[in-house]
């Protein structure tokens, strides 16, 4: 009769107290008695994940084989499902259940480098690794449409190659220094041609230089009707007023100097409601839709204003309209134009320049990107023509003149 066994579980057992089960990934092993196996520990005690790392190491006279329980080479089975092993005593036919855990011993080679296998290579981007999965999973569509578009990306490498050595040419032949100077005078007068009113430079009379129906169309104008018949029925008593206040003195010189009578007398005085409307949208910083409502603003000329001199922005999810500086700068250049038809193609610039609220500097150099001619009027008698002495007065003579991009900057006081 065969001898029977019972089975007999071995209790709390601890990390190290686990059998060891190996097996080898080149196949298996004839004599494995004649291996040493060594199995070494992680140093670090108090570091729960290192505590319980392993290294079995088994040797023999031809070759070694190294397994861990950590890192890419070990066994994902450990951490899946639990291992036993028996352990049979013949003396007292028990046999003992130990947990148990297992390494794949991997041989290695003296003088080699261990090549780690990285399953995924992390320099791809996600488009090259979309693009693999094309090439071994996708449909004859989705190849199709992948090899159009790495020819392409080829097509695009030579054309910027052909850029690259174009340049380097262009380079070579004017240099550096003459190149960075096209381009700072190239940027300088696009900044502020940009912002300029419409300019047609085949015009045969300075009044279709700048049309005045590019500045205010004939819808416009007939718009400001009723706000042009209040400005020319001010009394000189307003008129004074208005200037006690701190009003508008490009608006208020050619209220006092218009026409008593006639179709001039009302163009200027519609023009002149408009050009305050300019004057004091250019000394706001946010502008609200009901801009020009007190004046008695037309609403399609509130419109014009809010869509031609002002920029929306977002703001806690409101809708703002700013007027920035290059707006600022436009406004100059259309009220000069403005100026220059309501004064026979002349306007005064030290005036305008203080009612826009910025320097003469900048008002003199739009005038010059305008084409403008810069005149001071002739010397008189008396205080006020002494005081009209010191005025700056552009205007349009043609042909226009074109001025030379002073693009030399001030040099900054070093601050000690």
């Amino acid at each position: 009769m065969a001898a029977s066994c019972s089975l007999v579980c071995c209790g709390e057992e601890t990390e190290s107290d686990k059998a060891v089960i190996v097996r080898f990934s080149n196949g298996c092993v004839q004599n494995a008695d004649k291996l040493d196996f060594t199995m070494f520990k992680d140093t670090d005690e108090t570091n729960p994940r290192k505590r319980s790392r392993r290294i079995v190491v088994a040797e023999s006279d031809r070759l070694s084989y190294v397994g861990q329980n950590f890192g890419e080479g070990s066994l994902k089975c450990n951490n899946l499902c639990k291992y036993y092993v028996g352990v049979l005593n013949r003396q007292t036919m028990q046999m003992e259940v130990h947990s148990a855990q297992m390494f794949n011993m991997k041989p290695v080679i003296p003088g080699e480098i261990a090549e780690t296998e990285n399953p995924q290579d992390t320099t791809l981007s996600y488009r090259d690794k979309v693009d693999s999965l094309i090439e071994a999973f996708g449909t004859n569509k989705q190849k199709r449409a992948l090899s159009s578009r790495r020819l392409n990306q080829v097509g695009s490498d030579t054309l910027q190659h052909a850029v690259a050595k174009a340049a380097s040419t262009v380079i070579d032949k004017k240099g550096v220094a003459a190149l960075q100077q096209e381009v700072a005078e190239t940027e300088s007068q696009e900044a502020l041609t940009s912002h300029l009113p419409p300019c047609n430079l085949d015009a045969d009379s300075r009044e279709n230089v700048y049309p005045f129906d590019e500045l205010l169309s004939p819808v416009e104008f007939a718009a400001l009707e009723q706000a042009g018949s209040k400005m020319a029925a001010l009394t000189p008593e307003e008129l004074q007023k208005m200037r006690d206040a701190g009003g508008y003195l490009c608006v208020l010189r050619h209220l006092e100097n218009m026409a008593t009578v006639g179709e001039a007398r009302d163009r200027v005085s519609r023009c002149a409601f408009y050009l305050s409307m300019l004057l004091k949208l250019a000394r706001q910083k946010n502008v609200s839709h009901k801009f020009g409502k007190e004046e008695g603003c037309p609403r399609i000329i509130q419109i014009k204003l809010l869509r031609t001199f002002t920029v929306e922005t977002f703001n806690n999810g409101r809708v703002q309209n700013i007027v920035s500086t290059s707006m600022r700068s436009k406004i100059a250049a259309y009220s000069l134009a403005l100026l220059l038809h309501m004064a026979c193609m002349t306007a005064d610039l030290s005036l305008l320049h203080r009612d826009l609220g910025i320097t003469e500097t900048k008002v003199i150099e739009i005038a010059k990107s305008m084409g403008l001619t810069l005149i001071k009027p002739a010397r008189g008698k008396g205080e006020e023509a002494g005081l009209r002495n010191d005025h700056k007065q552009a205007s349009l003579i043609l042909p226009l003149i074109k001025y030379d991009q002073f693009m030399e900057r001030r040099k900054r006081k070093k601050m000690h």
